[in-house]
């Protein structure tokens, strides 16, 4: 009976450590009015940008001669609630026309005026650093070198660490893990702060766990999240990261907080109080 019971635990344990990744990965936003058309021998490009910030596009083709004249245009930024329209002389048909769009969040060139933040969560609440700056498990890339991540549990109130315009949503993924796989299916929420011409991420969270939508203002300390443990992970938290713009297109930098602290100064195991 003893071992039996244990069999059924090791089954158990298999299958929680085994959770197959979605079949599709989700966009944060999506650019319903993108794309292009052939009108007898003109390729017109339609772009339009419903986002409260800033956006790159570059267009890629594998028709060698297009490229070039795409590449006289493109990339470029559009700013936001903008549209556009370029037309260009083709010899192809449109199904011999194949466009791929990239897209970017922010404008490289804006300049960056730093403040201090909010955290990123309800207030008299205290929580650990589990990760700090530079982690070894998450936070060694360019993207993620100055990220946060504080012990929120499931369910936890995430709240916005500055004023600013939800840009991006994800809350369909219900599963995580701790392979690499699984860095590109986390929930999560991107705000940008006009103010700064920067843009926060809140990470991993629960399925269905946003509380606001692409195109929302929010304040400082508004609640507009729950925390989970989706994407990447060993364990339910809260990954925070501030972002700025750049040629390639995002990288992490380090922060202060309106309540006092650097975030240089968060070290793991800390416990810190708002």
């Amino acid at each position: 009976m003893k071992l039996k019971f244990i069999s059924i635990i090791s089954i158990l344990v298999i299958l929680i450590s085994c959770n197959k990744l979605p079949k599709k990965k989700l966009s944060q936003f999506i650019l319903k009015d993108v794309g292009y058309e052939v009108i007898n021998d003109s390729l017109i490009v339609k772009l339009s940008n419903p986002l409260h910030c800033p956006i790159r596009i570059n267009i890629k083709t594998k028709n060698k001669n297009l490229q070039e004249k795409l590449n006289q245009d493109f990339p470029l930024v559009l700013e936001h609630l903008s549209s556009k329209k370029i037309s260009y002389w083709t010899d192809t048909s449109k199904e011999q026309t194949q466009i791929k769009f990239l897209i970017t969040l922010g404008n490289p060139n804006d300049t960056i005026s730093k403040k201090s933040f909010s955290l990123p969560f309800k207030k008299d609440y205290t929580y650990k650093i589990i990760q700090g700056y530079n982690g070894n498990f998450s936070h060694s890339s360019k993207y993620s070198k100055y990220a946060l991540d504080f012990n929120l549990k499931e369910g936890d109130t995430i709240c916005a660490a500055a004023d600013g315009y939800v840009v991006g949503v994800i809350e369909d993924y219900s599963l995580g893990g701790k392979s690499k796989k699984w860095r590109d299916y986390a929930n999560f929420i991107t705000i940008f702060h006009p103010n700064m011409n920067l843009y926060t991420q809140y990470v991993h969270l629960t399925y269905k766990g946003s509380m606001v939508k692409v195109g929302d203002f929010v304040k400082f300390g508004q609640a507009i999240g729950l925390s989970g443990k989706t994407g990447l992970t060993t364990t339910e938290h809260l990954h925070f990261n501030v972002l700025k713009p750049n040629k390639s297109g995002m990288e992490s930098i380090p922060i202060k907080f309106k309540e006092g602290y650097t975030g240089n100064s968060f070290k793991k195991g800390q416990w810190i109080k708002k």
